[in-house]
C-alpha cells in the first residue's frame, strides 16, 4: 500500500502523522511512503531524514493524496484537505467528529474510510492512540494554567507553588483519567494545592495510590464542584466520553462564584469543551475572557511541544499504520478488533453511534458500510 504524508495545515500545528523510524517500519514491511515536502520541519525533522529512510518527497499535498491509498494525518483534515479526499482513500488521524457536523458531512460526501485515533481501544478498552497526547495534554494544560495567572498575561497574580510563608495557589482538576492524572503530577511538581474530581470511585483511588496521597481527591457530584469552586485560582477540564460531546461540569452561572481573573483550562475543546463558557483558541491567540475569568481552550495543546508529541504519536500509531498498510482495513479489524471502534465514517455512512446522535445522521454498523460479515 502506498502511505501519505501530508503537512498539517491547522493553524498553529507543527506535529506531523510520521516519523523517519515509522518510515522505516512501513519501507521494511514492503510498503512506499510519501512525504510532503517541509512536512516534518515543525518537529525538526528534515525531508532528507525520510529520505534516507526508504521515503518519496512530494511537492505539495495535492500530490500526496494523489499518489497514496492511505492518509496518516495529526488532526482533523481542513476543508481544503476534505476536498483532496476521495472513495479509494482511507483516513487515519484525530478527528473528533462530535464536535464538528460541517467536516462529518464533508467525510460522508467523500466516500473515504476514515478511522479516528481518540476511539481505538484495546483489549482492556483504554485509548492507546489517545493516551500519549493526553500526557501530553495533561502536563500543558497545568504549565500553561501557571503563566496565565500571572499577572501581565491577566491571571490573579499567584503563584502556583507560592513560597515560604505565602500560601500556593488551589488547583481543581475535573477528570481523573490520563489527562487529569498527568495534569496533577505536574500541579503537585509545582507544589500547588491539588483537588481531582471524578465521578469513578476506583478511578479515585487508583489515583490516591498514584499520586501518593498528596492531592485531596473528590467525588465530582455538581454541588461539590459548585462548592469549590470559590477556593480555586486554576479549573483543568479534563472530562471524556468517548467519541462524543464533552458534558459542561462548569456553567456560566457558576463563573460568579469564581475568583476574578481565575483560569479555566478546557482540555476537552476537542469534543466541544467541558465549560459552557469554552470556544476553541489557538496557541497564538490562547485565551479571552468571560465574566471576569480567563479561558484558555487551544484545541491541539500538544502541537506546542512538537518534537515530544510527534515522536510519542507514532510511537503508539505504528503498529496499526503497518496493519492497515500490510492487510487493509477489513484485515487490520481481524489483527485488533478494537480498531473498529476507530472506524467513524465509511463509504458515506457514520458507523460510529455516538457520532451520528452528536451530529444528528443515521447510524450504521462498520459491517453494514463495508459490506462484511456481522461476525467481523
Amino acid at each position: 500500500m502506498k502511505v501519505g504524508v501530508p503537512t498539517e495545515i491547522k493553524v498553529d500545528e507543527y506535529r506531523v502523522a510520521l516519523t523517519p523510524a515509522g518510515v522505516r517500519e512501513l519501507v521494511d514491511a514492503g510498503h512506499e511512503v510519501v512525504v510532503q515536502r517541509g512536512a516534518g520541519l515543525g518537529s525538526a525533522i528534515g525531508d532528507d531524514d525520510y529520505v534516507a529512510q526508504g521515503a518519496r518527497i512530494l511537492p505539495d499535498a495535492e500530490s500526496v493524496f494523489g499518489e497514496a491509498d492511505m492518509i496518516v494525518k495529526v488532526k482533523e483534515p481542513q476543508p481544503a484537505e476534505v476536498a483532496l479526499l476521495e472513495s479509494r482513500h482511507l483516513l487515519f488521524t484525530y478527528l473528533h467528529l462530535a464536535a464538528d457536523a460541517e467536516l462529518t458531512t464533508g467525510l460522508m460526501r467523500s466516500g473515504a474510510t476514515c478511522i479516528a485515533y481518540e476511539t481505538v481501544e484495546d483489549t482492556r478498552g483504554r485509548s492507546p492512540l489517545l493516551a500519549p497526547m493526553s500526557e501530553v495534554a495533561g502536563k500543558i494544560a497545568t504549565q500553561a494554567g501557571a503563566f496565565m495567572l500571572e499577572k501581565p498575561l491577566g491571571g490573579r497574580g499567584i503563584l502556583l507553588g507560592g513560597v515560604p510563608g505565602v500560601a500556593a495557589a488551589n488547583v481543581m482538576i475535573i477528570g481523573g483519567g490520563v489527562v487529569g492524572m498527568n495534569a496533577a503530577f505536574i500541579a503537585l511538581g509545582m507544589e500547588a494545592t491539588v483537588y481531582v474530581f471524578d465521578r469513578d470511585i476506583d478511578r479515585l483511588r487508583e489515583l490516591d495510590i498514584a499520586l501518593g496521597g498528596r492531592a485531596d481527591t473528590c467525588f465530582a457530584s455538581t454541588l461539590a464542584v459548585e462548592e469549590r469552586l470559590p477556593d480555586m485560582d486554576l479549573v483543568i477540564g479534563a472530562v471524556l466520553v468517548h467519541g462524543a460531546r464533552a458534558p459542561h461540569v462548569v456553567t456560566r452561572a457558576q463563573l460568579g462564584l469564581m475568583k476574578r481573573h481565575a483560569v479555566l483550562v478546557d482540555v476537552s475543546i476537542d469534543q466541544g469543551g467541558c465549560f459552557e463558557t469554552s470556544r476553541p483558541t489557538t496557541h497564538t491567540n490562547p485565551t479571552y475572557e468571560v465574566d471576569g475569568i480567563t479561558h484558555y481552550c487551544v484545541a491541539n495543546m500538544p502541537g506546542a511541544v512538537p518534537i515530544t508529541s510527534t515522536y510519542a504519536l507514532t510511537n503508539a500509531t505504528m503498529p496499526y499504520v503497518v496493519a492497515i498498510a500490510s492487510h487493509g482495513a477489513v484485515g487490520a479489524l481481524t489483527l485488533y478488533p478494537g480498531l473498529k471502534l476507530g472506524v467513524n465514517v465509511a463509504a458515506g455512512q457514520v458507523t460510529y453511534a455516538p457520532v451520528a446522535e452528536a451530529v444528528g445522521v443515521p447510524y450504521v454498523t462498520v459491517e453494514e458500510a463495508l459490506g462484511l460479515p456481522a461476525a467481523v
